[in-house]
């Protein structure tokens, strides 16, 4: 089992990975804008529910080509996010990020960036996710680690 360091969601920090989403004012434009690509299929909002992560471990990653798909809690809560750089084929331990990610914000997922979460300690929990209508099924590449990978302190 591998353990994995969770460091503070940064815009530094994630930029390889893709972009954190902030409150802004009502018209206001700037950080905090996400760069969004929907042009490859229809949209797709909706409250995703999760339950049974608590465990923090993962044994695989997924990635989606064609969509910058975001992700954010609607419960008020932080919550974990592992990430690797797209242009990598099979991650390994050395490519792998976690984040803790605040509940003021969203992260927008580059496309093609591997991704493993949302993970929390809670029973269960809900998250908008902005995506493609067939992302799950005509865009869901996945690489099996080739050991588990757990969300560390």
């Amino acid at each position: 089992m591998n353990t994995l360091t969770v460091t503070e969601l940064t815009t530094e920090g994630f930029a390889p990975f893709g972009t954190i989403g902030a409150p802004l004012g009502d018209g206001g434009h700037g950080a905090g804008d996400v760069p969004l690509d929907l042009s490859h299929g229809k949209p797709r909002f909706y409250i995703m529910r999760l339950e049974d992560r608590a465990d923090l471990t993962f044994e695989q990653m997924a990635r989606h080509d064609r969509v910058t798909q975001c992700l954010g809690t609607v419960d008020g809560l932080p919550w974990l996010i592992a990430v690797a750089p797209a242009g990598v084929k099979e991650p390994t331990l050395d490519d792998i990020r976690a984040f803790r990610v605040p509940p003021n914000c969203f992260i927008a997922l580059a496309r093609g960036t591997w991704h493993a979460g949302p993970y929390f300690t809670e029973d269960r929990r809900d998250f908008y996710n902005l995506e493609l209508a067939d992302t799950n099924t005509a865009d869901y590449t996945t690489c099996r680690l080739v050991a588990p990978a757990r969300f560390g302190p």
